[in-house]
Formats: structure tokens, sequence, C-alpha cells
């Protein structure tokens, strides 16, 4: 079944389950508390975990996908894989996926596969686990089409347990989605969802030009808009330079496959092919389904927006 489907559905598939041995790699890590953290810039951390999930997952990838560009957020290593990190399997479910004809049959050179083996690398190094996603995203061309998040640490809402291998999500634009039920935000409030640590008077003031109800500060592009997907925020608005292609690409895709959208502040959708620059230097608003985007992109202050030009 797996040669039989097509690639962009290979890809994801592949994805779910790479994503998935990252994942135990996160938490192998931790247990054992040898993290070696890397400071490579300000607010910039680097672990041991991020440098082995990313050789789990390109390497998986790289070698049932060698005609596709991958790009992490980590150095490339030339050190040896483990072979229990070299993933084979391909999740059933996206598998099974029937995808609009302009995807069935796409060219290995206009793929490009952004991987973040840990975002929220300062969440996990300060305990804060559940912060944590794995992601990798899928770009046919320019645009984000498909998308995998991982959670090592996925607490159960209704016990309050740790799921024993975490949780995934997936979606492909315009064929379909898993691993989650999408839920709407509360109406008649308006929640905003923003960065925890990367905070300055530039994001403020575009926090407040939105008349929040609530703010929700947390780590990782990824975790923010699963915020998104389960109903918990209404919006995510990031105004500033911090995120890069392989923190946005992923989750761009899985909201647009449920109806949301991901832009930057001035209404345009980043590209990621592999020519691209990887800054994301306009800024994130991302809105749940439903969510009028225009109407969050208006209020956003001109100051802010040409700062972001």
């Amino acid at each position: 079944m797996a040669q039989s489907a097509a690639l962009l559905t290979r890809i994801v598939a592949s994805s779910v389950s790479a994503t998935v041995q990252a994942g135990k790699i996160i938490r192998d890590v931790l247990n054992k508390g040898g993290l070696n953290i890397v400071e490579k810039g300000k607010n910039d951390l680097q672990t041991e975990a991020d440098r082995c999930a990313q050789r789990c997952i390109i390497t998986s990838l790289s070698r049932q996908f060698p005609n596709i560009t991958i790009i992490g957020e980590e150095e490339p290593s030339s050190c040896e894989v483990p072979s229990e990190w070299i993933i084979t399997e391909a999740d059933q479910e996206v598998l099974q996926l029937k995808l609009p004809a302009h995807l069935e049959d796409v060219n290995p050179k206009d793929v490009c596969v952004w991987v973040d083996p840990l975002d929220g690398t300062t969440e996990y190094t300060q305990g804060l686990v559940e912060h944590v996603t794995v992601l990798v995203g899928v770009a046919i061309g320019k645009t984000a089409i498909g998308g995998v998040i991982h959670q090592p640490y996925y607490k159960n809402d209704e016990s309050g347990t740790f799921i024993e291998n975490g949780r995934t999500l997936w979606g492909i634009d315009g064929a379909g989605f898993g691993g989650f039920t999408p839920k709407s935000p509360p109406e008649g409030r308006r929640i905003i969802a923003t960065t925890r640590s990367h905070s300055d008077s530039i994001v403020q003031s575009a926090i407040k030009s939105l008349e929040p109800d609530e703010v929700t500060r947390v780590g990782g592009a990824g975790h923010k808009v699963i915020l998104l997907l389960e109903g918990k925020a209404h919006a995510y608005v990031f105004a500033s330079r911090g995120c890069k292609r392989w923190d946005t690409c992923a989750p761009e895709a899985i909201l647009h496959a449920i109806g949301g959208v991901l832009t930057d502040l001035h209404g345009e959708r980043y590209s990621y092919n592999r020519e691209t620059t990887y800054v994301n230097m306009r800024g994130i608003l991302a809105t749940a389904p439903g969510q009028p985007h225009q109407w969050y992109l208006s209020r956003i202050p001109d100051e802010v927006k040409q700062k972001l030009q």
C-alpha cells in the first residue's frame, strides 16, 4: 500500500512515524538528565534532544525519499545514527487519504520538508514539557501543504495523566487531518495566544490592539497553533522576527487543513520553497476556523507593520 500511495501522502505518513520516535528520544534524553545545552543566540537554546531528534527524523526521511529537499533547524551531523532511530514505518491512516488531483503526482524536486526537531527548547530546559512539540512541515512549491505536530508530553484532558507515547496531530490541506478533534473557541470572548519568552514593546502593542479578554503566553509555535486547533484561543499573534520557516510550515498546513489561516502581519502567506530565507521577517498572525482574519490584520497598528517590513 505504501508504495502505491502518492508521494505527498507517503512523506506525511512516514513523518508521523518518525516524529513519534523523535518524541521517544526527547523523553529519554530528559530522563537521563544529560541535556548538554548549547546557547546558539539570545533566547535560542539547543540541547542533546534537539540534535538527536533531528538526526532521527532527517535520516529516516532522507533514506526513504532521497530526491526531496529536507531543511532542519540544527546543523547537520556526521555522527553515526543508531539503527533503532531509523524509522521505515508509515502511518496507515494517512496512507488511506484521497488527495486532490493537483497533489497526486508531485515532482520530488518541488518538495521541501522543514523540520524543527524540538519546538519549545527553552521550556523543555525549564521543565515545562507540555509546551514541547516536534514539527515536520511539507511544502509543495512555495506552499505549506502537509504538516505533522507531535507532542512528546501530552496530558489527557480528563484524567490529567501523560499519555505514554504522546500525541501526533497531522493534516494535508485539501485532503484531511487526524490525531485531534477540532473545536471552536468560545463565543463572546477573545483569547489571544502569544510568546512566553520573546516579548517586547512591539509584541505588546500588537496584542493590545486586538483588545483581548485573555492573553495566553506559551512556548513554541506548534503549541500555540494547537490552542487554535482545539478552540482554546481565537488567534495567535507574534509581532517579531523570532520565528523561522521550520516553526510555521507544519502548523500552517494543519491549520489550513481545518479551515484556519496563518499569514504574516501584512496578510501574505510565507514561501516555503528551498530557496527562501529561513526567518519569518514579517511576524505571524494565525486565526482559528471561522475567525475574521482580515479584522485581526486591520487592527494591527501601522507602526508595528512598518517595523516588520
